[in-house]
């Protein structure tokens, strides 16, 4: 008997396993820098903008090799592309601390950010995808759930470790990590079958190759495919709302002290965006799994601008509703980034597709840092009007996008499901 989307592979352990594991993965690459990338800067004696700067290379090189990690795991699934990014994250990672100069310390984020680009959210979303098809949106919101929490978790313990030893400690540790927690989670919690398919008996795979099967790859995108519509506006959603979520993670204590906040207001102010994510992908996990992704997501590229203009026009004293509307809003727009490409174009070719979609995002969030600052430098709490206008932006290319209704294929052999605009 074949197992259903909904039975198998069971969903609750592979959630947690790939949770925990973009817990790691995100505390251990796009968190690290917030702690260590001051003391790096002080012992190798450069500015801390250049080692922002060689953090970026990683989400250039993550950009550039996202689409054909996608594609992989279209056709293999997830398991060997996500356990092979703990081998490469734990090797960057070595590098890391072992860096001696600025040259160094960009070579090794470059190895980290080949890691990036096939072992953070995009990975995983496709391996849920490929797995699960249409049902994946719950295993979706299940694993940034739990990876909503990297900062909490990583933030003190890197903290302490540097404060403690060193920052190269520091990253020593966490290359141990991927080997002795990432990778077995990546390699024996993900299955490598589909939901729905068989799995063979012991009988049946005596003399096999243990590798997995390729599977239809279903699409190859053509230029035609990456740059319609439907791409192009998601692509500039995200890029869009991560440039506001990378700039607020790297400035928001600051622009809440411009505001008008105490500098213990504006720290405690800042460390409600990781709650306020969580909640918001509860949100998501609950009252709005009723409605269509698009739906969600138009909603939540409002809470940034009207939370923003809000701290405009009051100042310190709302500082606590911006942040709180901020983080909830980005907590569900993070779930978007695997619903919407889910929903929109449906699970065949989802891997390559995501790539694609996220790859100027990347490029994004590299530049947020760098340009921000230099807007609030200039320009002060009014830096905000970027922002806001990017949330307007968002919800002006949400409306726009359409999605058609999917509908299931009669062909046992292709794909589960398909859209109905192909």
């Amino acid at each position: 008997m074949t197992s259903s989307p909904q039975s198998g592979p069971t969903k609750l352990p592979l959630v947690i396993g790939l949770g925990t594991g973009q817990t790691l993965a995100f505390g251990t690459t796009l968190y690290l820098p917030a702690i260590l990338a001051e003391p790096m800067a002080v012992e190798l004696g450069i500015p801390p903008g250049w080692a922002f700067g060689a953090f970026s290379l990683a989400l250039i090189f993550s950009a550039f090799l996202g689409p054909k990690a996608g594609a992989r795991i279209d056709q293999f699934g997830g398991r060997t592309v996500l356990a092979v990014s703990s081998l490469i994250f734990a090797v960057g990672l070595a590098m890391l601390g072992s860096a001696d100069s600025l040259t160094m310390m960009c070579l090794a984020w470059c190895v980290i950010g080949v890691g990036m680009s096939m072992g953070l959210y995009e990975a995983a979303f496709a391996t849920l995808s490929w797995i699960y098809g249409l049902d994946a949106r719950g295993p979706i919101t299940g694993i940034t759930l739990i990876a909503g929490f990297a900062s909490t978790i990583c933030w003190p313990i890197t903290a302490g470790l540097e404060a403690e030893f060193d920052w190269r400690t520091a990253c020593y540790f966490w290359a141990v990590m991927h080997i002795v927690l990432g990778l077995p989670l990546n390699l024996f919690l993900i299955p490598r079958q589909k939901a729905g398919d068989t799995p063979l008996s012991d009988h049946e795979t005596e003399g096999r190759d243990s590798a997995p099967k390729p599977q239809p790859a279903g699409v190859k995108l053509s230029r035609k495919d990456i740059f319609n519509t439907q791409m192009v506006l998601l692509a500039i959603v995200f890029a869009a709302s991560w440039f506001t979520a990378t700039a607020m993670a790297a400035h928001l204590p600051r622009l809440l002290q411009i505001s008008g906040m105490d500098a213990a207001g504006a720290l405690i102010a800042a460390s409600l965006v990781g709650p306020a994510q969580v909640a918001g992908r509860l949100l998501e996990f609950g009252f709005l799994k009723k409605m269509h992704p698009l739906i969600s997501s138009r909603l939540s590229s409002l809470t940034h601008p009207v939370g923003a203009f809000l701290l405009l026009v009051f100042g310190g004293p709302v500082g606590m509703l911006f942040t709180s509307l901020h983080g909830i809003g980005n907590g569900i727009l993070t779930i978007a980034k695997g619903t919407l490409p889910l929903a929109t174009f449906g699970p065949v070719g989802y891997g390559a597709r995501q790539g694609y979609i996220m790859a100027p995002s990347r490029f994004a969030q590299a530049a947020a840092p760098f340009l921000f600052g230099l807007l609030i430098d200039g320009y002060g709490e009014y830096a905000l009007l970027l922002t806001i206008g990017l949330g307007f932006l968002t919800f002006i290319a949400l409306m726009a996008l359409r999605v058609r209704p999917l509908r299931p294929t009669t062909n046992e052999n292709d794909p589960k499901y398909e859209t109905s605009n192909r």
